[in-house]
Parts: C-alpha cells; sequence; structure tokens
C-alpha cells in the first residue's frame, strides 16, 4: 500500500517536468507558460502540477507563449498534462514492483529510478527525445546504487553482471543506431545503459527477455498503428516507452523467481 502511495504522489509531481522537457532537439527547455509567466527556479520550479497560478489568477489563456509548439493555458491556468494517468501508473508500477521484488535490498534502487524512467517514458512519448540531462544521471545512479544493495543480506542479483549487462544492451543498440540511425535514436543507446544494469541484475536470460519484450511490443504497436491508417512505413515512432515497457516486464516476472 505505502508503495504505491509512493508512486502516485511522485506521478503527481511529473507533469511540470513533462511540459518544461518535452521540447524539440535544439530547442531550449521551457522557463515559463504558455502564457508567459516564469515557472520559477529550482524544485518548485521543475515538479508538481502543470498549473500557472497566475494564469489562473488573471484569467488569461495565452497564446502569448515565446516557446515554440507549446499548449495554451486551459480553465484555471492549467497546461500540459493532467496529473490523473501519471498517478495511476506511477501507483500501479511501484506496487507491481514492490509485490515482485519483496523486501530486497534492490526494491529501493527500483523505486528511485521509477520517476525518472516515467518522465522519460512521456517525454519520448511527446517528442521522441530523451534528454541526456536524464538519461545519463539515471544510469550512473542505478549503477551505483546497486553497489551497496548487492553487499545487503537478500540481495538477489549480481553487481558485476549489473555493470556488464548495462555496456552489452547499450552496445547492442548502439550498433543498430549504426546500421539505422533513423530507426534508433542515440537516446534509446543511452537509455539501454540503464535498463542493461536493471535486467543484467537478474541475469543474461532476463536481459535478453527484457529487450526482447521492448522490440516486440514496439512492433505490434507499430503493425496497429499501420492497420488502423494512423502511421505508416516511414512514420517515426518513440521506442522508449517499449524499452522502458520491456524492461519493466522483465523484472516483474523474474524477481519472485530470484
Amino acid at each position: 500500500m505505502s508503495a504505491a502511495v509512493y508512486g502516485a504522489a511522485v506521478g503527481a509531481l511529473l507533469p511540470r517536468a513533462v511540459y518544461r522537457l518535452a521540447v524539440e532537439p535544439e530547442q531550449p527547455w521551457r522557463t515559463a507558460c504558455p502564457a508567459g509567466h516564469p515557472l520559477g527556479s529550482g524544485v518548485r520550479g521543475l515538479l508538481g502540477a502543470a498549473r500557472c497560478p497566475r494564469c489562473a489568477t488573471t484569467g488569461r489563456t495565452g497564446p502569448d507563449d515565446v516557446h515554440e509548439g507549446a499548449p495554451a493555458t486551459g480553465p484555471q491556468g492549467a497546461y500540459g498534462s493532467g496529473r490523473v494517468v501519471p498517478v495511476v501508473v506511477g501507483a500501479l508500477v511501484c506496487a507491481g514492483l514492490t509485490a515482485a521484488v519483496g523486501t530486497r535490498p534492490e526494491l529501493v534502487v527500483w523505486l528511485l529510478a521509477t520517476p525518472v524512467a516515467l518522465l522519460l517514458t512521456e517525454v519520448d512519448r511527446r517528442v521522441q527525445r530523451l534528454p541526456d540531462l536524464l538519461t545519463l544521471p539515471l544510469a550512473a545512479g542505478v549503477a551505483l546504487l546497486l553497489g551497496p544493495a548487492a553487499l545487503l543480506p537478500g540481495a538477489a542479483g549480481s553487481w558485476p553482471r549489473a555493470l556488464l549487462g548495462g555496456l552489452v544492451l547499450a552496445g547492442a543498440f548502439f550498433v543498430l543506431f549504426l546500421i539505422s540511425p533513423r530507426g534508433m535514436g542515440f537516446g534509446d543507446v543511452k537509455l539501454a545503459l540503464t535498463l542493461g544494469v536493471v535486467l543484467g541484475w537478474y541475469g543474461w536470460g532476463v536481459l535478453f527477455a527484457g529487450a526482447f519484450l521492448g522490440f516486440l511490443s514496439g512492433s505490434l504497436y507499430g503493425v496497429a498503428l499501420m492497420a488502423t491508417r494512423r502511421a505508416g512505413r516511414g512514420t517515426a515512432m518513440a521506442f522508449g516507452p517499449f524499452m522502458v515497457l520491456g524492461a519493466l516486464g522483465g523484472v516483474l516476472v523474474a524477481a519472485p523467481a530470484a
């Protein structure tokens, strides 16, 4: 129950961060609401509901936005995405991880990584971009935190194998990037570092299964889009969400048996 509450809480903090970071490549991070009011600095300016108090007070709805592609402010100063979906998804993911992993020490690492993974997933879904601001610290953080976790009683994985798994999966994605840069972004390569560490913690079979599940789910989604004529053969599609989904599936299946 506490894990679900934690997941819901972190999910509620993501909409403002999604709005700020979901910009096209070469565009600066957003620093103001669609009406031009500053979002503030520090943690309060990055995390929280996508809602502008000044717009809610003045009734202003824009669009005076200096940031290209930003949505207009809605009723009560709302902009960007709402809280319901991230709250529900955060609660379900954290509750599922806790049920699968139990009280093993690596659970703390997974729960700490979940908010960043969810943020990356939503940003990539919106603008097909996985910012270095998130991918690289996430990879370093997960790799470093698993070191102490491996020394605690009850740990179900191997830290050296996890580190090697990150390198192997990132290397495989890098090869795919070199073969087809249009089909595989370099952000996916950097995200693979983290997911390889997570999956490699439980074993090589789990790593391959999680990676395969990501490709399978992405392929099925692409086929569904083409079948409904919502996309064509050349349509670009965010792959990061499916990578995260595959890794989550791998952990949920492997952790109870570890």
